[in-house]
């Protein structure tokens, strides 16, 4: 007998019937950047549609968010270069801006998903993601900073805390703190496999934070390797983490898939900005339709096995009604 997969795909609504992987607004975390003042609205030239918003248009934007399903949001602070020094205080000084985006978010929108990124670099006067000693990167001086400035974010109000910054120990010293000052209930979202990409470049554009001098590659996953990330899994999940997270998604759709098959938490991943930036630059030129490669990426790394996408895409999708 003649077997004919093709019977399966002949129209619209037997292809719905059979879809296996699904995308809905829940599995979606939208990256949004903070900057100090009022009534701004910045683009970010590398990332077309996407901008800097000081507080007050970031609460209008996230109400509009809101309102179309999307109900996570990972804020990154934009931080002017004269508040940065080598200890990143700027990262838990009382009244700072990303302490106050993050009160005043979860202060009018209670039941939205806060994510927040904890890492040196925005607020480093080096643009690394720890302390810089003789061009050294310091891993054990680093994990003071990093659990000072989990807690300001936990005291704030943040739902889920994302540390970003590669160090050794530092999910289990961050939950650590967090424990011992009562925020026992706030999760961590480590970035696991995080890899020394050149697809940062319009996030770094973004927030003003590239490295001053060298790269990140001491701390930073290569981006040849795929045990190692196996190694850092175990690590983040021995040590309490409750989310595993891959960044970049696109080149690292196999990482996904094994850390979603060797370990029970939930799996993230980073659709990243260069990432964006590259199906925003196809389209624009007419190289490629939009809407049907966002939703391929989108899908594919839904398919690989993450549960949740930080993505820039996440509010075109749903306005758009792409999904």
């Amino acid at each position: 007998m003649l077997i004919r997969p093709r019977r399966n795909r002949k129209s619209a609504v037997i292809r719905n019937m059979v879809q296996e992987t699904h995308i809905t607004a829940a599995n979606l975390i939208f990256p949004l950047f903070v900057i100090e003042g009022t009534n701004v609205q910045s683009e970010v030239t590398s990332m077309p549609g996407i901008y800097r918003y000081s507080i007050d248009n970031l609460l209008r934007e996230i109400e509009q968010c809101m309102e179309l399903g999307l109900q996570a949001f990972d804020l990154f602070p934009n931080i002017d270069e004269s508040l940065k020094d080598k200890y990143a205080t700027e990262s838990t000084r009382e009244g700072s801006l990303y302490l106050r985006a993050i009160a005043e978010v979860k202060s009018r929108f209670p039941e939205a998903c806060v994510v927040t990124d904890v890492a040196m670099d925005p607020y480093s006067s080096d643009g690394h993601d720890g302390i810089v000693e003789n061009g050294e990167i310091l891993n054990d001086e680093t994990l003071e900073v990093l659990g000072r400035m989990a807690l300001a974010h936990a005291q704030a109000g943040a739902d889920i805390i994302a540390p970003s910054d590669m160090m050794d120990g530092r999910i289990g010293h961050i939950r650590s703190v967090l424990d011992n000052n009562g925020f026992t209930s706030v999760s961590l979202m480590s970035y696991t496999a995080k890899y020394a990409s050149a697809f940062y470049g319009p996030f770094r554009d973004a927030l003003n934070s590239a490295p001053k001098h060298g790269d990140k590659k001491t701390y930073q996953m290569n981006p040849a390797n795929q045990r190692e990330a196996l190694i850092e899994a175990e690590l983040d999940m021995r040590e309490g983490a409750d989310f595993l997270m891959v960044k970049p998604a696109l080149a690292y759709l196999d990482i996904i898939k094994l850390l979603g098959d060797k370990f029970e938490l939930p799996i993230a991943a980073y659709n990243v900005s260069g990432e964006y930036a590259m199906i925003k630059a196809s389209a624009r030129n007419g190289w490629l339709d939009e809407q049907r490669a966002t939703m391929e990426v989108l899908t594919g790394i839904r398919r690989a096995g993450a549960t949740a996408i930080l993505t820039y895409h996440a509010k075109e999708v749903l306005e758009k009604k792409w999904l």
